[in-house]
């Protein structure tokens, strides 16, 4: 699919310019950086959705260190840039922590953490999904693949960025066909148990604060101190997360 053809198709769905811009721009930077289940490929399934095009999220609590937003029936892409922008727009002055309930699908995790570190703050966000993770040893899928996203600022260029899924497979694998849904499953092999644990963890801790539907939590904070180029100085060039 063609980035022109996207964004037709996501005109076609009913949804408004800004809208459709929300949503070009994260499936963009996806397929960008070769992430092309998490790029356009994401229209066609959006299509099978049902979801309410005029549908807005709405922020239910403002208070100095948290926040919590409602998804409201709105696509959770456009949630998180609502959350992004207002962080960004007035960031705290130590630190906040910011609940999305009814927030689904949050695409790319790493691409909103890179946009907040990219305006200087520190940024770890998580997200549940539908259940599709079983047990290690087998059974019906009892969590989802819950990523987790870090970005932290760095004095000497890009901020650094890791974004892992707990699955060995993505979703968007599933979707794109390069894989079957019985391969979705944690990460590791004789070691899965060890993933299967952070989707679990990350699946209890998001539904505690956001409630039993797909949802998602970020902290942001200012940073006090500079780790990053330290860290690029002794990886000798070598590849880190995100670059």
């Amino acid at each position: 699919m063609t980035s022109d053809e996207a964004r037709s198709r996501l005109q076609a769905l009913g949804l408004d310019e800004a809208a459709v811009e929300v949503l070009h721009a994260h499936f963009e930077d996806a397929e960008r950086r070769g992430k092309g289940g998490h790029g356009y490929s994401r229209v066609g399934w959006l299509e099978t959705l049902g979801f309410d095009p005029s549908a807005r999220p709405a922020r239910v609590v403002a208070e100095p260190g948290f926040e919590r937003w409602d998804g409201a029936g709105a696509l959770g892409y456009l949630l998180l840039e609502e959350i992004v922008r207002g962080t960004l727009e007035a960031p705290p002055e130590r630190s906040k922590v910011v609940v999305a309930e009814r927030c689904f699908p949050t695409g790319v995790l790493g691409y909103w953490v890179r946009r907040v570190a990219e305006g200087g703050l520190v940024a770890a966000l998580t997200a549940t999904s539908p259940r599709r993770l079983p047990h290690p040893r087998g059974g019906p899928p009892l969590t989802g693949t819950n990523p987790l996203a870090i970005a932290i600022p760095s004095s000497d260029g890009p901020p650094l960025v890791a974004d892992v899924s707990m699955g060995a497979i993505t979703h968007g694998d599933v979707l794109e066909g390069r894989a079957a849904a019985e391969d979705l499953v944690p990460f590791g092999g004789p070691q899965a148990h060890k993933a299967f644990a952070l989707a679990v963890g990350i699946e209890m801790l998001v539904g505690a604060l956001a409630g039993p539907e797909p949802g998602a939590v970020l902290v942001v904070a200012r940073p006090e101190h500079d780790p990053v180029p330290g860290l690029r100085a002794l990886a000798g060039g070598r590849r880190l997360p995100g670059g």
